[in-house]
């Protein structure tokens, strides 16, 4: 009888809304059986979701359902990072709402989502643009400020003159904002910022307890944080050359030891020394004011061209009152990176060595390898950075650059210069303080005002709301401009106040959320101590799943915000806010190029003909360019959208290929022979179970221990133990593997049963072997597993079944297989009982044909049997 093709359509909206009805994925914080927080990042709602999302989620949802059959109380919430420019920016060239149009994406992607059958706990939801989210990031502002974690102070920023607003540095692009072209200039501004700085050192140690953390985001974290051991050294200025009243050059470096190669100094264009040596100088100041038109970025300061301007000033060498260095005013040192001015060492440091290159300045090589001979070694292009031997550094030759860097600390810290030692020991940290201060409106206000009497005071009345009435008609933050927003009563003394227009950096919003999810009910405070302390508590988060993009700054930054709501008391305990952290790779996919231009994958025909792929548009059969495999972006339409593959194939048949295409770490893919693979996989498991339950409909799921029902109990429960085993360690490919072996092994044995000619051991053991097997799916495609636990007559959902228990005498294999050698040659295997003698494996070996027919009758010279693993017989 032919078994109907199963239908994703009907089904999966059939269970979605049945799962909802019964409430299933709703957690309770007083269930008493033990806890798991599973979390993958919250989405911005853009408008649509891609095929990223269903990834992350899909990974996401196979551990929140496992651990569900595992026997966990599974918290498994989502949420919306709402807030950011792209609405704003929305809001202005469309003349909407940035409220407006983010409320109405969020309901178009939780439609989608929602199709996609993830078991999140809905009734948790809430946006970070929500007031009754913000409210309490604001009472937690106000919380660091007066526990000393916050500080109003001047800070440089890039300033974009015609949209006047700050820009990120990564949105100054050659001297220019991204977006209006215009010169970008750098100004100091009053802005608030966290203190993450108090914290680096304890931050940097936190890394080495999270030992289910990647190393490689653990390692990007520790760089980002950057402590160094070095010295701070104050060169004297040479009087002739110093502008009045300055005496001294403070200068940081991690490598004392090549003091003896300093050939220049640098000065970052805001160091208090270039201002004086600017006044009067038309040239140096025309410099100064056109580097500062540059981004800060490190990326661009790595790439840019190093350019400097000497200032005339020289600096007294430490060891030699005769020798003076010049002091450059340099576009590639920033005054808030150690002091703002570097020695140079060209012979160490490629960016000095291109900077002296390029202005004239000595050479000198101050290590070596240790095999080189100093007469002879130079640096011309390129500079030697790896361990050696000191040269060309007076009493320091010969030593290790290690001894060298202890040399110079003893002898500079003996030496005084203005009643301070000429050198001293300091530890240097990379990270900087957080700035949050955003001259934008669709972002959290920060709840401070400002009174001409009182001074900056804190907002008592929260939420400090956002004005549903925003204007984006003129330049700028539209909070600046409205009429009666910013115009307040002072709370100390009445007068009139006003109100701080800038928003919080968005990153804030994502830096606390997943401790709001465990309590977002509570009105009275961010979250509840009771249910986030202690071993029951809901943190720290212990799966948490995102890209690899926020490996450094929202990890960080939350990391630092656990540890400041534990100081102010919204938190007890918990140290760390992720005890798990997995990054995914991303979906890429093919491009292609036609004549006008990038061409969607949905518009093109792939076709193969020996051996070479050929690619046509749909519309007029004209061929086109096939591309490199890309990460799906707009800007060059390798994109495919979800919600024609769910559409077309199913939500499951998109989960199962997303899980099983590759290691989930690595980037997937996207190609339509492998949706249609994964589909044909679906179609498959469904007719093993519609075909086989009749037949199995009131038989009793049994092991069988012997024969070929022993070989079918076996194969499903070494499979139950392989799978678990495999999503634990988050390798879902391997498990998508080990399930593919079982529906093989299962596919002769299901047919004798469907055929009514399986023994009643063996009916018994496929009807386990069979529930064991779509209990197993329902982690991966819960759909499938539903309608396949329908049809087997099991009760309820198989969402809220047990993983299966395994038998462990079932898992042991009790054979091995020894490669058979003659003289040296495997020729064949040998499988023998594992606990088989030396005697035995030597006697079967010999036994085996294609020996008995290399021998030729005659008796081997001699049988090497290593246990376990190999047999080499002699002829």
């Amino acid at each position: 009888m032919a078994t109907e093709r199963y239908n994703p359509r009907a089904s999966e909206p059939k269970w979605q809304k049945a799962w909802n009805g019964e409430k299933l994925f709703e957690t309770k914080n007083d269930d008493p059986r033990p806890k798991y927080y599973m979390l993958e990042m919250f989405p911005y709602p853009s408008g649509r979701i891609h095929m990223g999302h269903v990834r992350n989620y899909a990974m996401g949802d196979v551990v929140a359902r496992y651990r569900r059959a595992k026997g966990f109380n599974v918290l498994h919430p989502i949420g919306w990072d709402a807030f950011g420019l792209p609405a704003e920016n929305a809001a202005r060239d469309n003349k909407v709402n940035p409220r407006d149009w983010t409320y109405a994406n969020i309901e178009t992607m939780k439609g989608q989502l929602k199709t996609m059958g993830l078991s999140w706990d809905w009734s948790r939801e809430f946006a970070t643009c929500d007031p009754s989210y913000y409210k309490h990031q604001q009472r937690m502002f106000l919380d660091f400020w007066k526990a000393g974690l916050a500080e109003r102070r001047s800070a440089k920023v890039n300033w974009d003159p015609e949209d006047m607003t700050v820009l990120a540095n990564e949105q100054v692009i050659d001297g220019r904002g991204w977006r209006s072209g215009a010169l970008v200039e750098q100004r100091d501004l009053t802005q608030w910022f966290f203190k993450i700085t108090s914290m680096s050192q304890e931050l940097l140690e936190g890394l080495d307890t999270l030992d289910k953390w990647p190393e490689k985001v653990k390692l990007m974290q520790a760089n980002w944080i950057g402590r160094s051991e070095g010295m701070l050294i104050r060169w004297p200025l040479a009087k002739e050359t110093a502008p009045a009243g300055e005496t001294e050059l403070e200068v940081y470096t991690t490598r004392p030891d090549t003091i003896f190669g300093a050939s220049f100094m640098a000065i970052a264009a805001d160091h208090p020394l270039a201002k004086k040596a600017a006044d009067g100088d038309i040239e140096l100041a025309a410099f100064i004011k056109e580097i500062k038109r540059g981004g800060t970025s490190t990326a661009e300061i790595a790439t840019a061209e190093k350019r400097g301007f000497d200032t005339g000033i020289r600096v007294v060498h430490p060891f030699d009152p005769e020798w003076t260095l010049p002091v450059y005013v340099a576009n590639f040192v920033l005054m808030d990176y150690g002091t703002g001015a570097i020695f140079g060492c060209p012979s160490g440091d490629q960016r000095d060595l291109d900077f002296a290159n390029k202005y004239g300045l000595p050479v000198v090589p101050v290590v070596m390898p240790a095999d080189a001979d100093a007469k002879t070694f130079q640096i011309i292009d390129e500079s030697y950075v790896d361990d050696g031997v000191m040269i060309n550094s007076r009493f320091l030759d010969g030593m290790t650059p290690e001894r060298a860097f202890e040399e110079v600390a003893t002898r500079l810290s003996g030496v005084t210069v203005g009643n301070r030692p000429q050198g001293e020991r300091k530890v240097q940290f990379r990270l900087r303080d957080w700035l949050i201060s955003r001259q934008r409106c669709w972002g959290a206000p920060i709840p401070v005002i400002y009174c001409d009497a009182c001074g900056a005071v804190p907002a008592k009345a929260l939420p400090v709301e956002l004005p549903h009435d925003l204007s984006f008609e003129k330049p700028g933050n539209p909070l600046d401009h409205h009429p009666t927003w910013k115009h307040v009563d002072c709370p100390e003394c009445g007068k009139p106040a006003r109100r701080d227009t800038d928003t919080m950096d968005t990153f804030v919003d994502s830096s606390w959320y997943f401790a709001r999810f465990t309590d977002p009910w509570n009105d009275e405070a961010p979250t509840t101590l009771s249910a986030v302390d202690g071993k029951n508590g809901w943190l720290p988060v212990d799966q948490y799943i995102g890209g690899v993009e926020h490996a450094i700054l929202h990890l960080l930054y939350s990391r630092f915000f656990t540890r400041a709501m534990r100081i102010t008391g919204h938190l007890n305990q918990v140290k760390e806010p992720f005890a798990g952290m997995f990054t995914q790779g991303m979906v890429v996919h093919e491009t292609y190029k036609g004549p006008k231009g990038w061409v969607q994958p949905a518009e093109v025909k792939i076709e193969e003909t020996d051996g070479k792929r050929r690619a046509t548009l749909l519309a007029t059969g004209a061929e086109i360019e096939i591309g490199a495999i890309e990460k799906m972006s707009k800007s060059k339409k390798n994109v495919v959208d979800p919600d024609d593959i769910i559409a077309s194939y199913g939500a499951d048949t998109a989960r199962w290929f997303m899980l099983s295409d590759s290691p989930p770490e690595r980037d997937v893919i996207w190609t339509e022979a492998g949706v249609e693979g994964a589909h044909r996989f679906v179609q498959r498991i469904w007719r093993l179970v519609s075909e086989a339950a009749p037949a199995l409909a009131g038989v009793a799921p049994e092991s069988a221990g012997e024969g070929e029902a022993g070989a079918v109990s076996k194969a499903a429960h070494r499979t139950v133990k392989a799978v678990g085993e495999e999503i634990d360690r988050l390798g879902f490919n391997k498990a998508v593997a080990r399930i593919y072996e079982l529906s093989n092994t299962l596919q002769g044995p299901l047919a004798e049963v469907a055929a009514g000619k399986a023994s009643p051991a063996m009916a018994a053991a496929a009807r386990q072997a069979l529930e064991m097997l779509v209990v197993m799916i329902a982690p991966m495609m819960p759909h499938l597993a539903e309608e396949c636990w329908a049809a087997l007559g099991g009760e309820g959902f198989v969402a809220n079944r047990p993983w299966p228990e395994f038998d462990p005498a079932l898992t042991v294999d009790n054979d091995v297989v020894y490669p058979v050698q003659i003289n040296g040659k495997k020729r064949g295997d040998l499988t023998i009982a594992r606990d088989a003698d030396q005697g035995a494996v030597e006697k079967a070996a010999l036994a085996l044909d294609f020996v008995q027919k290399a021998l030729e009758g005659k008796a081997p010279r001699k049988v090497i049997v290593v246990p376990q693993r190999i047999v080499n017989v002699v002829a």
